[in-house]
Order: structure tokens, then C-alpha cells, then sequence
């Protein structure tokens, strides 16, 4: 079979699989067919796209140490701070030391050379009495916070590697990348984009060439490569954006938006085949709003979404993190409290304040954990839905060991 045929054949059959989630899914009770009436589909390497639930979830490795709830909620926070020196009296080591957070991400300003960086985060690291996530965005193309003096062997955007579609560049890409991210003391890349390119003009996708491709086969081969290139070096990597924010014609950054006419099922067709083939470390949500998908709230504040489609239609059982809750379409919409609150019913395991949009609120660890807290104490949110959360969390940082 030619390529062409082959990669035919893999898109209808990927249509087909998706489509399948969402049969007669006009409204939100479309969403609770059982997964296992959906047939385990093969690629054209014989690979599964969609393997029976139980094995698509995340098995147990080792037993999770149990700790205190304070120290479970600690383990849910991801926060930006400023600055590119950092000692023990620093409010951030603070609340690290404390537990109060329990990954870190990383932005341009507070980076300025691989020895400085390499400080920064080995500071940060031997004060986590938790190993630490410490996560940056390091996509390649226009989204990258480590300029190639650091020792990246190139920067080409996802646009131009799907374009070209060699793996094998795509795979030094990703290994450079990854090799250079161990060595300065990141365990977790925000990257790859598996949002698929149907909207060229899409104003914080498309326009900034951070998808591979249209083709889900393509978007589906290099995210496998980039993924299979960072696990040696103990990097763990992060899909994004669920459910697919690449038909988009505005930005969550700036507000509200609304994929409703535009999305497709077959932008959930990535995330059904490597969850399948189970080359997932954590899969980051969009804050798009779909009201196919949920009529009420966007997808990172959606049950719906995050346990219903993402968990129990496509089997995923590790770890989701919310993309940057200071972005307009959830700060322009919601108040503090109740964001975090409906992330963590709707099953986002990690809330992520990035702290780098000018004329944002400011959330710091301590305050996301006393929040949190206090939602447990008043009994809005159970002990045990914290606890799904810290297992999750606790297995994705065994993966570092």
C-alpha cells in the first residue's frame, strides 16, 4: 500500500474510532456510552489506536506512600515565580520546602544561562521533600524559553517537521531537546502540540505553526517520536490542548471562546491512539468551550470532559493538568475559588498558575492550598477525590526514579 493510501486509510479509520465516541452526541447524556462497545482499531502498523479500556489506563508501579491531606493538596499545585536566583529565604523554596507546591514551571525570565538554570532548579529540587515536577514549554518553533546556545540541535516549529515529515529529524529534534532539558534540571516538557491544524489562521495556534499537521496520522507520528525521544532521558512530556483547540479562531489567553461550530471529532483522534499505545505522561486540558461537549462550562472546568470523554470514553488514567488558569477564558469568567473548585470536580489533577500574565490576579502556592483546603474542610471536595489525584501524581513522578 502506498503512503498516501496508508495514511488514508489511518485518517478513516481514526474518523471512524472517534466518531464512534460521540455517535448521537448532540447533547451531554450522548457521552455516557461505555468505551468498551467501541472496536480496538489498528493503524496500518498494526499498532492499537484503541485497545480495551483496562489496558489503556495507567497501571500501579510501586505503592504510593501515604502522607498527610495537606501534603496531597500540595501535590496538585503548579505555580510561575519571577526571578533567576533562588535561595532557601525565597518565597518559592518556602513553599516548595513546606509542600504547599508541588511543581514548578518554568518562563524566559528566569532563564539566562545553562549554569544559572541548572542552580535555579537544583535548589528548587533538593528543598521538595516530594521529587518535584519542574516543567517548561520547550515545543521548538516560535514557543520555546531555551535559545540554542544551551545546546538544542535545532528549533524547527511542529508546522515545519509535520510539513516535511521526517521522523528521523524530528527525533533529534526531540532528543536534543530532551537531553538538554535533563541536564538542567527539568523533568517535565508542556510539549507536544497534538492539536490538529484544521484552522491555518487559528490566532494562537495555526498563526504560531504549533501543530504538525491536519492529518491526525501525522500529528500522531511525530508526537510518538518526540515523546519516545524524551523518555530515556527522564523527561516526561505533555499532550495538548484537549479536547483540541486547533479549530479555534480566537485565543484562550484573551477570553472566551467558543469551538462549538468548528470542532470535530476527529481532533480527539491523537489522544485516542497514543493513550492507546499508551505514550502518555500527562495530558494538559484546553479552556476552549464545546457545547457539544458540555453546555455549561469550558473544557477544563467540565466533568464531562475531563471524566467523561477523557477518562472514561478514551481510558485515560494518568495525569491531567489544567493549561495556565490566569488565561482570560477562565479569570475573565470565573473567580478564583470557583475555578479551582470545578477543575478538581471536573477531575484536573494538577491547577497550574503560571503567575506571567501582566494585570492577572496573583495566586501564590499558599493561597491556592488554603483554598483548596478549605474546600475540603467545608466538604465541597472529598478527602478521597484529593487522593485520586495525589495517586495519579505520585506514579507519574515514580515514572523519574
Amino acid at each position: 500500500m502506498h503512503i498516501t493510501n496508508r495514511r488514508t486509510f489511518l485518517r478513516r479509520t481514526l474518523q471512524l474510532a472517534t466518531g464512534a465516541l460521540l455517535t448521537g452526541c448532540n447533547t451531554v447524556s450522548g457521552l455516557n456510552a461505555p468505551l468498551a462497545h467501541i472496536a480496538p482499531f489498528t493503524d496500518h502498523r498494526g499498532a492499537a489506536l484503541l485497545p480495551p479500556l483496562a489496558s489503556a489506563m495507567l497501571q500501579p508501579t510501586v505503592p504510593v506512600p501515604d502522607v498527610s491531606l495537606s501534603a496531597k493538596i500540595g501535590q496538585m499545585i503548579m505555580v510561575g515565580f519571577g526571578g533567576r536566583v533562588v535561595n532557601r529565604n525565597d518565597t518559592i523554596v518556602q513553599q516548595v520546602a513546606d509542600g504547599s507546591v508541588g511543581a514548578v514551571v518554568l518562563f524566559s525570565h528566569n532563564v539566562r544561562s545553562p549554569e544559572q538554570l541548572l542552580a535555579l532548579t537544583t535548589t528548587l529540587r533538593e528543598n521538595s521533600p516530594i521529587p518535584l515536577l519542574v516543567a517548561i514549554d520547550q515545543e521548538g518553533g516560535w514557543v520555546t524559553h531555551l535559545p540554542r546556545s544551551f545546546g538544542i540541535a535545532t528549533n524547527y516549529s511542529a508546522q515545519f517537521l509535520g510539513a516535511g515529515n521526517d521522523l528521523e529529524l524530528t527525533r533529534v529534534q526531540g532528543d536534543s531537546t530532551a537531553q538538554c532539558l535533563a541536564r538542567l534540571g527539568i523533568n517535565l516538557n508542556l510539549a507536544p502540540v497534538v492539536d490538529l491544524n484544521t484552522n491555518p489562521n487559528n490566532p494562537i495556534i495555526g498563526r504560531y505553526e504549533r501543530s504538525y499537521a491536519v492529518d491526525p496520522a501525522i500529528v500522531i507520528d511525530h508526537a510518538r517520536t518526540v515523546i519516545d525521544a524524551h523518555r530515556p532521558h527522564k523527561v516526561l512530556c505533555t499532550l495538548k490542548h484537549f479536547p483540541g483547540h486547533g479549530s479555534s479562531h480566537s485565543d484562550t489567553h484573551d477570553g472566551f471562546v467558543d469551538v462549538t461550530d468548528t470542532w470535530d471529532v476527529t481532533e480527539l483522534a491523537p489522544y485516542a491512539a497514543l493513550i492507546g499505545q499508551q505514550a502518555c505522561d500527562v495530558i494538559m486540558t484546553a479552556h476552549i468551550f464545546n457545547a457539544t461537549l458540555d453546555a455549561e462550562h469550558p473544557a477544563t472546568l467540565s466533568h464531562n470532559v475531563v471524566t467523561g470523554l477523557l477518562r472514561e470514553k478514551l481510558g485515560y488514567g494518568g495525569v491531567v493538568i489544567s493549561d495556565d488558569m490566569q488565561m482570560g477564558a477562565i479569570a475573565h469568567q470565573y473567580d478564583l475559588e470557583t475555578a479551582v473548585r470545578l477543575a478538581i470536580e471536573a477531575g484536573v489533577d494538577m491547577i497550574t498558575f503560571s503567575n506571567n500574565i501582566p494585570f492577572s490576579r496573583s495566586a501564590s502556592g499558599n493561597r491556592l492550598h488554603d483554598m483548596i483546603a478549605g474546600l475540603v474542610d467545608n466538604g465541597t471536595i472529598s478527602p478521597q477525590r484529593i487522593d485520586e489525584s495525589y495517586q495519579r501524581i505520585t506514579r507519574l513522578k515514580q515514572q523519574l526514579l
